[in-house]
């Protein structure tokens, strides 16, 4: 339709959360009462990892700009990354790259404001819970989990994004960590910081205050959509 634009999503970061965005965006456009235009292109999972994981971020950007290319050629206008760790590089990312993002970790922080909360942890990779969401929380009050529960949510977290699922005694995990960090460090919110989150948890019904970081980056994505 006239004046609606067309997204281009760099899915497989991992699948379960592509799908989810997928699904959410389709629902708000209908809701909205037009039809979504959007394209997918899929990125190997392994590859960012690794790529991150050896700090070789100019080579991360690389890669996703061929991608974000591929669909800017295609037709996309505008450009997201359901997932948060791919981030990590969002500013070289878009030196290579000429259609404007979505960017989740602005969403977030707008969120953030939004709700007037000022002391939070973060649930996600290591990569984003060490970083403070690679320096974009500035001036807000980031609790960073104990070492060794930072080593549980990043190896839940990934055998979530990896699998798809989890099990039920890890999603308790990280159940009782969320609550312990909202009671031992008195934390407002626990941002959901890790899209795949959305496989096992809502704000309704996560059992500790939550900020779903993937619901609000849906939601700017839809707006932009609509012209």
């Amino acid at each position: 339709m006239p004046g609606h634009k067309t997204v281009g999503i760099i899915g497989g970061l991992g699948v379960g959360a592509t799908v989810i965005y997928y699904e959410k965006i389709v629902a708000q456009c209908v809701a909205q009462g037009f039809v979504p235009k959007l394209l997918m292109s899929h990125a190997n999972a392994p590859t960012l990892l690794a790529h991150v994981t050896a700090g070789r971020l100019g080579e991360m950007a690389a890669y996703l700009a061929e991608l974000c290319e591929a669909l800017t050629k295609a037709g996309a206008e505008f450009l997201v990354i359901p997932a948060i760790t791919p981030h990590i590089c969002i500013d070289d990312l878009r030196q290579r790259v000429t259609a404007p993002f979505v960017d989740i970790l602005a969403m977030t922080a707008d969120e953030i404001r939004k709700r007037k909360l000022q002391r939070i942890a973060l649930f996600g990779t290591r990569f984003s819970t060490e970083s403070r969401l690679f320096g974009r929380l500035d001036g807000f009050d980031v609790v960073r989990p104990r070492p060794e529960e930072v080593d549980d949510i990043h190896r839940i977290y990934l055998e979530l994004a990896q699998k798809g699922l989890c099990t039920p005694e890890e999603e308790a995990r990280l159940r009782e960590l969320g609550q312990t960090l909202c009671r031992r460090d008195g934390v407002e919110a626990i941002v959901l910081a890790g899209t795949d989150l959305n496989l096992i948890f809502t704000e309704a019904n996560a059992g500790f205050p939550a900020l779903d970081c993937a619901q609000a980056h849906i939601d700017a994505i839809v707006e932009r959509m609509a012209g």
